[in-house]
């Protein structure tokens, strides 16, 4: 009698005909040219990619077939009907919070506090429902053996967490109170061990560098071009003089499209948590920058709040005046990320397609292209309610606004999201950031969203060849329905579709789920480390309210408002872990859980493979010139899903 549960991992069940292999036959794999081997040989394929226990399966044939194909054939109909109830059993739609997108139902009914949505038409809405904290849940049931983390990547996954904890101890960073020195933090934090970890630590307080991280720093997606100040914002030529220069006015850098604002208002008015007794502090700053003749982008005023009337700071404030404005800056633009572009963005909308997708027949294309796309994001996300979100939890240990700023944050996040800014081509547009030079998150951006275009594109033109098969694929039409009325809560100011009727319509839809699932997320979480390690250039928390007056920055006020050496511990922790994949990576274009198995789609998958790797050769070959490289979309580091 084993003492191990009996599990074993399945991809395939390939069953040959009668001539049998070594007469034709060949491996089902295509060894990535796309093209299957088999002779004469008939062949079905019974994709599974899941682990097994014992009892009862049913896999169905792999053959990728539409409504309209199936319907031909009344016992694949029902057999199609049939597997669509299963699949929407099994994969039910539950809540978490008012105003967030949707998750996988991992609980008993009973305790979830609110019904489920009506059925959205575009005619009528859900509107956006305030936030408050949900009531209290244990923690979620493990997840079914075919959706959960293996053994290996668990284990993966358990040591590192332990190895950074224990960094954590040798490190000194377990105790409250005060960081004394910069001697004493560079002590603790001095030696981060990545090569932009050290660059960070050389130069940030850098006025370039502080720039540059808005164009290939951890969340490169919130600058947008300024051709006009905001009234909130009451920036006056002459402060801003000195900066730019005599050959020079603000009216005509403007005008020549060289001014541009990160503008922190989704912050404004959020709650803010306590630790150790002591209140934490937040603030939703304006922040005014210029790319200079040197192409250099430079930060050239701060105000600490969407309301005219505190100070604005600019670079001739003195040392620790214009330090604490860009330590505030820092602090918000962490904050910022991590709960929408990283947290909303990325995993929870992640989940949205995720759940949408396991509800289509396991033979339909759309359901096999985006599978490989849903790998481990159900369980990765479980574990992030249950041990970040969860009262007392890393978000309450390691941020001002804890976890009800969060929630609230988050739900602010879902009402203002937009299509647009998920589409790459049409954010940058959009944010007027299609010229600003060594915009390297751009430049990487734009090549894997066409080469994620051309493969939606194949696919399309396989099993689509006309508008109107898409605008009659009803499974199709539910999918795009449940993602609209889940994923963005039925609002129609986003822009997202609630159907789709055109081919062009469906491949910039796929386009945006790969993307978001893929390089996104690779976007905005593989750098967390790197540009966290040294605290004070992203802190998690502010302990001090923002300075009333300029001349109240000293170097001691600054100190005593970094976050306390147990917060900056409970962050790293975290950022060191899950900054890197856990267990075994699956890079962008390996599509290992592969369940197409006709020729066609799989010829337009290798070129996709190949497209790619042209894509990381190129960004290899530009990186090894800069003196801080941006690696983050290179396609071996991007992982084909929301998995860590």
């Amino acid at each position: 009698m084993s003492l191990v549960p009996d599990r074993w991992f399945c991809a395939r069940v390939t069953v040959t005909g009668p001539l049998g292999e070594g007469e034709g036959g060949g491996d089902p794999e295509d060894n990535g040219d796309g093209d299957d081997d088999d002779g004469d040989t008939p062949k079905a394929t019974f994709p599974c990619y899941r682990w097994l226990e014992s009892g009862h399966l049913e896999l169905r044939e792999a053959t990728a077939r539409t409504p309209r194909e199936v319907a031909l054939d009344p016992q694949l109909l029902q057999q199609r009907q049939e597997e669509r109830r299963e699949r929407q059993e099994a994969f039910q739609w539950a809540p978490y919070a008012p105003g967030w997108p949707w998750r996988l139902r991992a609980l008993p009914p009973t305790l979830c506090p609110w019904p489920p949505p009506r059925p959205v038409s575009p005619a009528s809405p859900v509107s956006p429902v305030s936030p408050v904290s949900p009531a209290p849940r244990p923690p979620s049931p493990p997840l079914s053996p075919s959706l959960a983390f293996p053994l290996g990547h668990r284990a993966s996954i358990a040591a590192r967490a332990a190895a950074a904890q224990v960094r954590v101890r040798l490190r000194g960073l377990h105790g409250g109170g005060s960081w004394r020195s910069f001697d004493d933090i560079r002590e603790a934090l001095g030696c981060p061990g990545t090569p932009i970890s050290e660059y960070v630590v050389q130069h940030w307080q850098d006025d370039a560098f502080f720039g540059e991280q808005y164009l290939s720093g951890v969340n490169p997606l919130l600058l947008r071009r300024c051709s006009r100040l905001p009234p909130n914002f009451p920036v006056t030529p002459p402060m801003v003089a000195p900066t730019l220069g005599p050959d020079t006015s603000l009216q005509r850098e403007m005008e020549g499209g060289r001014v541009f604002l990160a503008d922190y208002a989704l912050l404004e008015g959020l709650p803010t948590g306590r630790l150790g007794g002591e209140p934490q502090f937040l603030c939703a700053p304006l922040c005014l920058l210029w790319l200079s003749p040197r192409q250099r982008l430079l930060p050239i005023a701060i105000q600490l709040s969407q309301h005219p009337g505190p100070p604005i700071f600019v670079p001739g404030d003195g040392p620790w005046g214009w330090a604490l404005a860009k330590l505030w800056v820092r602090g918000a633009h962490f904050l910022l990320h991590e709960m929408v572009p990283h947290l909303l963005h990325s995993h929870f909308l992640a989940e949205t397609f995720a759940v949408a997708t396991q509800r289509l027949p396991a033979g339909h294309p759309i359901h096999q292209l985006l599978l490989p796309h849903c790998r481990f994001t159900f369980h990765i996300n479980i574990l992030a309610r249950d041990t970040l979100l969860n009262p007392g939890g890393i978000i309450d240990q390691a941020t001002a606004i804890g976890r009800e700023g969060t929630l609230e944050l988050v739900a602010r996040g879902t009402a203002a999201l937009t299509y647009t800014e998920l589409c790459v081509p049409d954010d940058m547009e959009n944010r007027g950031v299609t010229d600003v030079p060594n915009y390297h998150y751009r430049d990487d951006a734009l090549e894997i969203w066409g080469a994620i275009e051309s493969l939606a594109e194949g696919i399309v033109a396989i099993y689509y060849p006309k508008d109107s098969d898409v605008a009659e694929d009803h499974e199709l039409q539910d999918w795009v329905g449940e993602i609209f009325t889940y994923a963005v809560l039925g609002n129609e100011k986003s822009g997202f579709p609630s159907k789709l009727c055109t081919r062009p319509e469906l491949v910039k839809f796929l386009t945006m789920i790969i993307f978001c699932c893929s390089a996104r997320h690779a976007a905005v979480n593989s750098g967390q480390y790197d540009y966290a390690a040294w605290m004070p250039n992203t802190p998690g928390m502010l302990r001090r309210p923002p300075p009333a007056t300029k001349e109240e920055a000293t170097a001691e006020l600054l100190l005593a408002t970094l976050p306390s050496p147990q917060a900056t511990g409970a962050l790293l922790a975290l950022l060191s872990v899950v900054s890197y994949e856990g267990g075994e990576p699956r890079p962008l274009g390996s599509r290992w859980q592969e369940p197409f198995s006709e020729a066609p789609p799989r010829r337009v998958v290798a070129t996709f493979r190949r497209r790619v790797a042209t894509i990381a050769r190129r960004i290899r070959r530009r990186n090894e010139g800069l003196a801080l490289p941006y690696p983050y979309l290179e396609p071996p580091l991007v992982q084909e899903s929301v998995a860590i």
